[in-house]
């Protein structure tokens, strides 16, 4: 078994979390209508991807009836959707939907996780909840060896990842997060870069396109080729 491959049990095993175990049980147990006669995972959802990824995207967390149903992270829900066709689009996903944990997708130099692994209520962990998942980003960078860009979907995300970096005693960082903003740290050779998170609420009003997504992951590939 892989280091990466234990840090995933703990992750899956974890409940330090009481309110969030509650919430996920909670909405395993009801169901969702459209999905009452699939078995939820209900458990903390790992990361996914290739292990040498030279791309790490951090998202905000499981979706209630998405990753906590499924058990992988943005897969069966809108948010998934999205991600995976632009990803599919820019060469690093195997195929554009993603429905299910063992549907045969597969990414290519692409890691994905979150910045919180169990699914909130209202989407809003608390910050007491996000620190104690941090342990799991420091896990992943500590793994992913070949990282060369970080790109955070949402500002929280973006915050997470940012205090992770300034762990690291580089240069406190000063950049707001905003769509396209964009980080350079030299001495680590990683760039972070930040986009508007790829739920519904930004997807389906336009405020976040394919196209302008497209154009960030562009970006990253840019950085990685270099």
């Amino acid at each position: 078994m892989s280091s990466l491959e234990q840090l995933h049990l703990e992750i899956v095993e974890c409940t330090r979390c009481p309110r969030l175990r509650r919430y996920c049980n909670k909405v395993a147990d009801v169901k969702r209508k459209s999905f009452e006669h699939q078995e939820y995972w209900r458990r903390p959802v790992p990361g996914f991807g290739d292990p040498k990824a030279r791309l790490w995207i951090v998202g905000l967390a499981p979706a209630a009836h998405g990753g906590n149903r499924t058990g992988r992270v943005f897969t069966g829900d809108f948010s998934g959707n999205f991600l995976y066709a632009a990803l599919h689009r820019s060469g690093f996903a195997s195929q554009p939907d993603s429905t299910w944990r063992d549907d045969g997708m597969t990414l290519f130099d692409c890691y994905i996780s979150a910045s919180c692994r169990c699914a909130p209520p209202d989407n809003k962990p608390t910050p007491i909840e996000l620190k104690r998942c941090s342990r799991f980003l420091i896990g992943e960078w500590n793994l992913l060896e070949r990282r060369r860009v970080i790109l955070a979907l949402g500002k929280i995300a973006w915050d997470q990842t940012t205090c992770l970096i300034d762990s690291f005693g580089v240069e406190k960082i000063r950049t707001s997060f905003g769509h396209g903003a964009q980080i350079d740290f030299l001495q680590l050779g990683l760039s972070l870069v930040g986009s508007y998170h790829v739920s519904p609420r930004n997807t389906f009003t336009g405020r976040l396109t394919p196209t302008m997504f497209d154009d960030v992951l562009t970006r990253c590939r840019d950085i990685i080729s270099t």
